[in-house]
């Protein structure tokens, strides 16, 4: 599976479009969201595990860019800074609904059919290892396998220790490799 290149040159492309959209570049603004929309959308559902509140986030994500571009401070880490503005519109609904919904199994299908760089088999292991796993678990794989994060990143994200985000993943490969 292809996986998000996260590296400096496409951190670097991320980064540029930030500082264009602080100056009003609606153009840099269209391709941080064709960039970014994914990933964005992928954690919102995995966490959210409601497609209306996902598009809900990615659209609160991306309003929240644009605003606050201006302010961006540049780390070298772009997506990062993207994940957390994500991550805060999740809590957020959270707090809002106080409630969480299952994901019934054709939102999943739906949010698989339009990631484009995840090939048909990928969508039929995705599909499995929703079915068997925790919240947590469930996000680290997203992170991970559909938007490229690397371990450490989805740590922070998650503000979880490293060593639990490696053994949440693994354990999430067992549980796959069982359900298979």
């Amino acid at each position: 599976m292809t996986s998000v290149n996260h590296g400096s040159k496409e951190s670097a492309v991320l980064e540029e479009y930030i500082l264009k959209i602080a100056k009003e570049d609606q153009s840099a603004f269209e391709e941080l969201y064709l960039k970014a929309k994914t990933p964005v959308y992928g954690f919102a559902l995995s966490v959210l595990k409601n497609t209306h509140d996902a598009e809900d986030v990615l659209q609160e994500t991306f309003v929240s860019i644009h605003h606050g571009a201006k302010s961006y401070a540049p780390s070298g880490k772009p997506m990062a800074w993207i994940m957390t503005i994500a991550k805060n519109h999740c809590m957020r609904k959270f707090r809002e609904y106080k409630s969480r919904s299952d994901l019934p199994e054709e939102d999943w299908e739906r949010y698989l059919e339009s990631a484009d760089r995840v090939t048909p088999e990928d969508k039929m292991v995705i599909e499995q290892v929703m079915n068997g796993l925790s919240d947590e678990e469930r996000q680290i794989v997203v992170l991970h396998a559909l938007s490229g994060f690397k371990h450490r990143e989805i740590a922070r994200m998650l503000k979880l220790p490293l060593a639990t985000v490696l053994s949440k993943y693994h354990r999430a490969l067992k549980k796959l490799k069982s359900h298979l």
